[in-house]
């Protein structure tokens, strides 16, 4: 009986190990950078990009960053917005001083997003550091 119940719970461990031994389950990457950092890694970040300022039209129309797309954080579709995006995709996520941002990282993680990172303060501290606007 002894025997057979250590031959059971061998090969119990053995399929353990074999069905989930190797998890390929990707860890989300959510980060916040200075204005520095952020300028850093928007210039010469991964391949694939995507920068995301969140702030209404108006506030896209006036400044943003070169190659920003917009997606208003105040409209109803905001989630089902981000849903329909690559969740794979690299993500440099921005708004006016960091509050949407940092709620949006939390909204994008729970979509299963992959790679986030935010402007810590927003675009307000990206021109305090003199880095280019356009608009």
């Amino acid at each position: 009986m002894t025997r057979r119940l250590l031959a059971l719970t061998l090969a119990a461990a053995l399929l353990a190990t074999a069905c989930g031994g190797s998890d390929t389950a990707v860890e989300p990457r959510l980060r916040s950078l200075p204005a520095a950092d952020f300028h850093e890694f928007v210039t010469d970040g991964p391949a694939g990009l995507v920068v995301l300022d969140i702030r209404t039209p108006a506030e896209y129309d006036e400044v943003h960053i070169a190659g920003a797309v917009n997606i208003d954080y105040y409209e109803p579709s905001f989630s089902a917005d981000l849903d329909a995006l690559d969740k794979d995709a690299p993500y440099a996520i921005y708004c006016r001083s960091g509050n949407r941002s940092g709620d949006t990282m939390q909204i994008m993680e729970g979509l299963g997003f992959t790679d986030v990172t935010e402007l810590a303060g927003g675009v307000i501290t990206w021109y305090d550091a003199g880095y280019p606007l356009e608009g």
